[in-house]
């Protein structure tokens, strides 16, 4: 059971914050051999929401009111933990992602820049790919709004 909670970044502990950035390196860095600038100022403006199993964060995302990111509301750096997949966590956490965009913002267009092997799993909470499809830190991406 997932146990989602969503935070300003000054309300994050130490230990949230390490430990959300230790989850976003695992997957982003290491399993998707992929070097980039993680740590990209942006942390500081977004709401972070917060996937914990037996008190750990096994999930996450970071979402933005519009202009603060894109020019529309936004939801980034959508992760879970590789060993947690396989309970769909990516649906709870994107869900909760979509329902807090919706009571902090009030915002119901939301725009995400997707890795492309994942267009699937947004295509079934509701995101329409527009565009073509471009490269971000050398990975496949396409941008996605849903509305």
């Amino acid at each position: 059971m997932l146990t989602i909670q969503t935070k300003t970044f000054n309300q994050l502990t130490i230990t949230e914050l390490y430990n959300m950035l230790q989850l976003r390196s695992e997957v982003f860095v290491v399993e998707q051999d992929c070097v980039y600038q993680d740590i990209d100022y942006k942390d500081q403006k977004a709401l972070h929401i917060l996937g914990f199993k037996n008190n750990k964060i096994v999930a996450y995302t970071r979402i933005f009111k519009p202009g603060d990111y894109f020019e529309n509301a936004s939801i980034g750096r959508v992760v879970v933990a590789k060993n947690e997949r396989k309970h769909n966590y990516g649906y709870d956490i994107m869900n909760a992602s979509i329902t807090a965009v919706n009571n902090y913002f009030n915002e119901t267009i939301i725009k995400i820049s997707a890795q492309c092997y994942l267009v699937k799993f947004y295509n079934n909470l509701g995101f329409k790919q527009i565009g073509e499809q471009y490269l971000e830190d050398n990975i496949p991406h396409i941008s996605m709004i849903k509305s």
